[in-house]
C-alpha cells in the first residue's frame, strides 16, 4: 500500500501545479496520499511560491469538499459503506460530532489530521446546511495549508521534519479554543433563557 502511495504522490508531482491541485480536490473525498507532501515539496523547491501553492491547496481542497458532500446528499450511507468499508462507523462518530459542535466539526476535521474526506461525504449525509459547511471548509483548509506554507517559507527545511507537530500543536491549541467559545456561548444562551 505504501508503494501505492509513493507512486500516486510521484504521479502528482509530476504534474506540477496543476498535480497539486488535482491532489488536494480528490483527497477530499477519496483515499489518496494527502497534498501535505506535494506541498511541503513545492514549497521548499521555490519558498517564492509558497502562498500560492497554499492558496491552489485550499480552493481545490474546498471544491473537492463539496463534491464529497454531493456525493453524500445523492449517494447518502450506501456510498459511504462502500467508500470506506473498514471505518463505516465513523459516520455515528461524525454525526455525534455534529450534534456537539456543529459546524466547529467541520472545522476541527479540515484543519487537523482527522480524515477531512469522512466529513465532506458525513456532511452530505447528514444534510448539513452547505455554505455553512464550504465556509468552514475553506477556513480550515486554508489554516492548514497556509500554516504549513508560511512555516516553510520562513524556516526552510529546518523546520521540515517538525511540521507534523507544528501542526498537531495548533490544531490542539484551536481546538481548546473553539471548545472554550462554544462552551462558553451554550452557557450565555442558557443564562439568558
Amino acid at each position: 500500500m505504501h508503494e501505492i502511495f509513493v507512486n500516486m504522490n510521484n504521479w502528482f508531482q509530476a504534474m506540477g501545479v496543476q498535480g497539486l491541485a488535482l491532489n488536494s480536490c480528490i483527497e477530499s473525498f477519496f483515499l489518496i496520499p494527502p497534498p501535505d507532501f506535494l506541498l511541503i515539496a513545492m514549497d521548499l523547491a521555490k519558498p517564492e511560491k509558497a502562498l500560492y501553492y497554499a492558496t491552489i491547496c485550499t480552493l481545490a481542497s474546498a471544491l473537492g469538499g463539496a463534491i464529497g458532500y454531493f456525493i453524500g446528499l445523492f449517494g447518502g450511507r450506501p456510498v459511504f459503506n462502500f467508500l470506506f468499508r473498514k471505518n463505516a462507523d465513523k459516520l455515528d462518530a461524525v454525526e455525534k460530532l455534529y450534534q456537539e459542535y456543529g459546524s466547529f466539526a467541520v472545522f476541527f476535521s479540515a484543519f487537523t489530521p482527522i480524515p477531512y474526506k469522512i466529513f465532506t461525504i458525513g456532511s452530505g449525509i447528514l444534510e448539513m446546511n452547505f455554505w455553512k459547511f464550504f465556509f468552514v471548509s475553506v477556513l480550515g483548509r486554508g489554516a492548514r495549508f497556509y500554516l504549513v506554507s508560511l512555516v516553510l517559507m520562513f524556516f526552510g527545511a529546518a523546520v521540515k521534519q517538525y511540521i507534523e507537530l507544528v501542526i498537531a500543536a495548533v490544531s490542539i491549541l484551536i481546538i481548546i479554543f473553539c471548545i472554550i467559545v462554544y462552551k462558553k456561548r451554550h452557557s450565555f444562551i442558557k443564562k439568558s433563557e
